[in-house]
């Protein structure tokens, strides 16, 4: 079956953005091209229902199929009998670590509020574009990146060596 008329344009332009924001939201490569396989596949059989910069819309199918993904997994937290030890001061993955705990605590946000620091401060995308890709308010864009942003201020494994009481 022949693909849609600037649809094959629009993925050798735009994929490379796509899969960055699926793997911001995933956290893990293959997660994430799944993740844009199926929202090109979705964006495909739509395609001639999508009006103007088809990029907003396929990003809405990603938001929305990523967020699908985790309703029907369980993802709380996992116990462990072992924790992880704390890097030495002038460990040389110092960088490596502190990008990782960046990453654990954005894994501990609730869907919602992780897809608006996403599309915030990783894809740089203003609020109404936000609230049109989750479909929902410029409020509640606002309150989601607030809370999340206060939830990552209280995050213990975020507060600098020096700054831990």
């Amino acid at each position: 079956m022949k693909a849609p008329e600037g649809f094959d344009e629009f993925v050798v332009t735009r994929s490379a953005r796509l899969l960055r924001t699926a793997y911001l939201l995933t956290n893990d490569w293959a997660l994430a091209e799944d993740l844009l396989q199926t929202s090109l596949a979705r964006a495909w059989t739509a395609w001639s229902r999508i009006e103007g910069d088809p990029e907003p819309y396929v990003r809405r199918i990603l938001v929305n199929a990523y967020a699908s993904w985790w309703r029907r997994r369980w993802t709380g937290e996992r116990p462990t009998g072992d924790l992880p030890d704390r890097p030495l001061q002038g460990d040389p993955h110092a960088r490596v670590d502190d990008r990782d705990e960046v990453w654990q605590a954005l894994r501990r946000l609730p869907r919602k509020q992780r897809a608006v620091i996403v599309l915030r401060y990783f894809e740089d995308l203003s609020e109404a574009e936000i609230a049109d890709a989750l479909d929902c308010s410029v409020g509640t864009v606002k309150s989601q990146a607030s809370r999340a942003l206060a939830k990552l201020r209280m995050d213990t494994t975020l507060v600098p060596e020096g700054a831990r009481a």
